[in-house]
């Protein structure tokens, strides 16, 4: 039964990180057709529609006001806001697999903040593999060899606001209700994009920008409640090791949708990534299952 459970998680978390890599190449479609803080908010407000589907049996809907912990919850309101805008931003800017190689630092910054803010002990491999990671996002990148624009840095602000947002989760307490969890992720959005289109903001026109707007907040949001139902069912590293498969996502959409050039070095950088990802998931797994068996065989008589 766990071993089922563990496979549940882990295929909903593929799922969730589908919806997820969907939603971005929504939100690139959009480019140059309507302000970046617009379809974030927009997006927010389509993220509305599942909040029926979230609200758990005994959850009322007085629960989306619930604040228990008003500074936790403003941090994760503005987390969530600045790595949409962010993210929407880079997006547009730059092909999938550079905006991804940025984002996926997140791992490196929640470590830095979970030793400085949590005091939490990081092992060796922990930090081995982070820093693994950051020279595969080096790679990718090649500052110095290429010119960084406007979009690497909002790419890079998204991570780091979608790492304080982990922070401020494990910082809220186990019992906050999950829907005053899911409202600070949409206030922010709702609230600071809503803020920052009103100088540039244009309604929509025609059909087609509403299905990307739409296709952009329905799948981030679905993406969060399968997130939600993994989480339940596998371990935090079990349904972040399936994270990795946004790479293969961005790849396919550079090539077949967005018609982007992708050189060897950025498949070199992709494989350092995801090679330090998985590295850090299947290390402890193998020491594991070798351990037994050595104590196995030196128990046996010669």
């Amino acid at each position: 039964m766990k071993n089922t459970g563990l496979s549940a998680g882990m295929m909903l978390a593929f799922a969730a990180y589908a919806s997820f890599s969907i939603s971005d190449a929504y939100s690139k479609l959009l480019a140059d057709q309507i302000d970046p803080f617009e379809v974030a908010f927009f997006g927010g407000v389509f993220g509305l529609l599942l909040i029926p589907v979230i609200r758990g049996k005994n959850e009322s809907y007085r629960d989306l006001f619930v604040v228990r912990n008003p500074t936790m919850w403003v941090v994760r309101a503005f987390s969530t806001f600045a790595a949409t805008a962010a993210s929407v931003e880079a997006f547009m800017l730059l092909p999938m697999p550079e905006a991804f190689s940025l984002i996926f630092l997140m791992p490196l910054f929640v470590t830095i903040l979970s030793v400085v803010l949590l005091r939490e002990k990081v092992s060796t491999l922990g930090w081995l593999s982070v820093i693994v990671g950051f020279i595969g996002v080096l790679i990718v990148l090649r500052p110095g060899l290429r010119a960084l624009q406007f979009g690497h840095l909002c790419a890079l602000i998204a991570a780091a606001a979608s790492a304080l947002g982990v922070i401020a989760y494990r910082l809220s307490g186990r019992d906050t209700p999950r829907l005053s969890m899911f409202s600070s992720s949409l206030c922010g959005p709702l609230l600071g994009n809503g803020a920052l289109m009103v100088a540039h903001a244009s309604w929509p026109q025609g059909g087609t920008v509403w299905m990307f707007l739409f296709g952009y907040g329905f799948l981030a949001a679905l993406g969060q409640l399968l997130m939600m139902i993994a989480a339940t069912r596998a371990t935090a590293s079990a349904i972040a090791l399936p994270q990795y498969s946004q790479m293969l996502w961005a790849v396919a959409f550079s090539f077949y949708v967005f018609h982007e050039p992708l050189d060897g070095w950025t498949f070199v950088g992709i494989a350092v990534i995801t090679a330090s990802g998985l590295f850090k998931w299947a290390y402890p797994r193998l020491i594991g299952r070798m351990v037994p068996l050595r104590r196995q065989a030196a128990a046996q008589p010669l």
